[in-house]
């Protein structure tokens, strides 16, 4: 399958990556050292656990919201569609409702973190397995229930922050939002063998991306199996989306930035480019980010608040241009 003659005359794909790695090789660089004083053993050991944590859930936003978007062949949409940020608010909600700020935040956070995995994965395999058909019937109708359940559960998520404690409420406000600075270093271990287990799985079905990008008529001529293919993708999405979310809280647009940026920079439609540009430049946005926060801003704001800007004012521009044409 070849590109767009248009798109290959404005450059080379590796070029762009080759310029994306060396900026995404100085922010490492750059939020390793800056600032960096007294014993290199406590520097590595500590800013290198924030490191691993933005890198794992940089990985796993990028490529989750560029498959999502190969499935569904809509380059607007991230899997946050599907109600999993909805979702982790409510099981938020429910468990400082029911047992105390102080009870939820003396679990272990590896209990915690198996907990807010096994409950978003499980409650995206039952949509899976009753409302999945193989076809764009039931692919839009599963887009559509996901929507549906999203605002039943931010409803139900709602009432009970009404009428909780206002004391409870302030400290559930807190692990309502995602933050890119409190990850728990015990996570990354089981957080990064998850992940490789994932792209394991989504290595075997990589000769079939491109295919699927292309349509389903398209695909179904071409032998691709799409119903069996697009379950995969949905798996696969679902747990990096859950893995992302568990570790830092609910991101809505920054897939969306990211995934688009790669596709805008990268003068390639094939995923073995876009892919690592949008990994690339997530690392670019969350390790740089943090490193203009933590060093120049002194914590003034949090990252999650200026990507989650960044990113809706991308959405916005893009539904106008989309519009205008």
């Amino acid at each position: 399958m070849s590109d767009n003659p248009a798109r290959r005359s404005a450059g080379s794909p590796f070029a762009a990556l080759a310029v994306l790695s060396c900026l995404a090789l100085i922010a490492i660089l750059a939020f390793m050292m800056i600032g960096a004083r007294g014993s290199w053993s406590f520097i590595i050991s500590f800013r290198g656990a924030k490191l691993a944590a933005l890198v794992l859930v940089a990985f796993a936003i990028a490529v989750s919201t560029v498959l999502f978007q190969t499935v569904t062949n809509n380059r607007i949409l991230t899997p946050s569609i599907m109600g999993f940020d909805a979702l982790y608010v409510l099981l938020q909600t429910v468990m400082v409702f029911t047992l105390g700020s102080a009870a939820v935040s003396a679990i272990d956070p590896r209990l915690m973190f198996a907990v807010e995995i096994v409950v978003m994965v499980f409650f995206s395999l039952i949509l899976y397995r009753f409302l999945f058909s193989g076809s764009v019937r039931g692919l839009h109708l599963l887009m559509l229930i996901g929507i549906i359940f999203g605002v039943l559960f931010r409803s139900l998520a709602g009432f009970l922050q009404r009428v909780i404690d206002p004391n409870e409420f302030v400290v559930l406000q807190d692990r309502l939002f995602a933050s890119f600075n409190t990850v728990d270093a015990s996570l990354l271990g089981v957080s990064g063998l998850l992940i490789g287990c994932v792209c394991i799985a989504a290595w075997r079905i990589f000769h079939v991306l491109d295919v699927m990008s292309l349509g389903r008529e398209t695909a179904i001529m071409l032998g691709v199996d799409h119903g069996r293919m697009t379950l995969a993708i949905l798996v696969i999405v679902t747990i990096l989306v859950s893995i992302s979310t568990a570790l830092v809280g609910p991101v809505t647009f920054f897939g969306l930035l990211v995934a688009n940026l790669a596709y805008l920079i990268v003068p390639s439609s094939r995923h073995r480019h876009v892919l690592p540009a949008a990994v690339l430049i997530s690392v670019i946005c969350l390790v740089g980010g943090q490193t203009v926060l933590e060093r120049l801003l002194a914590f003034d704001t949090a990252l999650s608040i200026v990507i989650e800007f960044a990113g809706g004012l991308f959405f916005i521009l893009f539904i106008l241009r989309g519009a205008a044409r």
